[in-house]
């Protein structure tokens, strides 16, 4: 029976995505969950997998469209009786399919790419299914490249930039260099520019006595070298906590109503070589510590090595988006789209305050500040929520066991 190949909705707040590969072509075969093609969301480029066993007919839309969810791409064939599929469709494959015995499994795309690129195969590292080279890994290739060459480009073959004001109103001259930004930096920018624009911000900010967290972080990680804790693993379980003491915290407003989650996800900003990632920690309220930190460790190498999913960016209604090491006292972060709340983490501060004898004595004290979309949530309830976070920090035994 001839059925229809549509561009899914891979998140929430999805709406349409670029089509960047086919992995197969019309007139072949495929199984059940094989990889059919690569669609980018604002999120992560996503592999789509066949649903069932089937021949790819034909293809009506082509890599680098940017298409809405829910369009037709396709047709294929699942080989069941019903409506017959039309023969006149059938595109017959062009070329020859890549033998199994190759040594470097490449898509058709990628290779194409990399012949167009001049990039040599052997040096780029695939991230797809076993070590297949898709034309994501070319084109990060060829950026990277670019990167390395930047510093022996001539200056005239960089792109003049625009023009400055100067004080008395004429043009000035601006020395630099202009690129045209990725389809994932655009994107990025005009999601987190409407954020800004469409949620309405709150701000809540206070400080945790983290004395506690720091001793019982050394004992442990003196204790034992396989799992290295981290302050941000402690954030993040004292977050998840909080999320499990206030259900009514953990939702998020969407088109269709304001959705409350079931689990409580948090979000963890990671600083990456193609910008800044969100993975999610799946039910970071109710995991040990241990547990929480490995997950964490896992998500942090994956996103590093580009290797997240959209799956692996969805949910959640948090991120907790820890600047502690840049040596700063306040964070407050714009939320990230598709969530109600985002926490910023800053450094840990040594500073005198007065003890219960009204001597001074001193304090280990790290500023947070939560950014809240006020459509789901008020200023009480974040406040709450700041205060469980912190008596969580304040006591971290409690954080040690799920």
């Amino acid at each position: 029976m001839r059925r229809e190949l549509l561009v899914p909705k891979l998140g929430l707040t999805m709406s349409e995505g670029v089509l960047v590969e086919w992995l197969v072509r019309p007139g072949e075969a495929f199984g059940a969950d094989q990889s059919l093609f690569v669609i980018e969301s604002e999120k992560a480029a996503n592999e789509v997998g066949a649903e069932a066993d089937g021949v790819l007919l034909e293809i009506t839309a082509q890599a680098g469209e940017t298409l809405p969810c829910g369009t037709v791409i396709g047709y294929w064939d699942d080989g069941r009786a019903g409506e017959a599929a039309d023969a006149a469709s059938v595109v017959v494959a062009a070329g020859k399919a890549v033998p199994d015995g190759q040594r470097i499994p490449v898509t058709p795309l990628a290779r194409r790419l990399a012949a167009q690129q001049g990039v040599d195969l052997g040096g780029v590292t695939g991230s797809g299914p076993r070590g297949r080279i898709r034309a994501r890994d070319v084109l990060l290739k060829v950026e990277l490249n670019a990167l390395e060459g930047r510093a022996l480009e001539a200056d005239n073959t960089q792109k003049p930039p625009p023009a400055a004001i100067d004080a008395a109103g004429a043009a000035a001259p601006v020395h630099g260099s202009l690129r045209a930004p990725s389809n994932l930096e655009r994107t990025v920018a005009q999601r987190l520019t409407a954020a800004k624009q469409q949620v309405p911000h709150f701000y809540l900010a206070v400080e945790a006595e983290m004395s506690a967290v720091m001793a019982l972080r050394g004992q442990l990680n003196a204790a034992q070298t396989r799992q290295r804790l981290t302050i941000n693993h402690f954030v993040l379980a004292a977050v998840g906590r909080a999320l499990e003491a206030m259900p009514e915290m953990n939702r998020v407003w969407t088109d269709e109503g304001i959705l409350s989650l079931d689990s409580s996800d948090v979000g963890m900003a990671v600083n990456t070589a193609k910008g800044l990632l969100v993975p999610v920690l799946r039910g970071a309220g109710r995991q040990s510590l241990g547990d929480l930190a490995r997950q964490a460790g896992e998500l942090i190498g994956r996103a590093q090595a580009g290797r997240l999913g959209s799956a692996d960016m969805h949910g959640g209604a948090i991120t907790v988006s820890n600047a502690g090491m840049h040596d700063v006292t306040y964070m407050t972060s714009i939320i990230n789209p598709g969530q109600s709340m985002i926490l910023g983490v800053g450094s840990i501060r040594e500073v005198f305050r007065p003890d219960g004898n009204g001597q001074p004595a001193i304090r280990r004290e790290m500023g947070m500040v939560l950014s809240a979309d006020h459509r789901v949530l008020d200023g009480v309830g974040g406040l709450k929520f700041l205060k469980l976070v912190v008596q969580a920090l304040q006591q971290p035994m409690g954080l040690l066991v799920a």
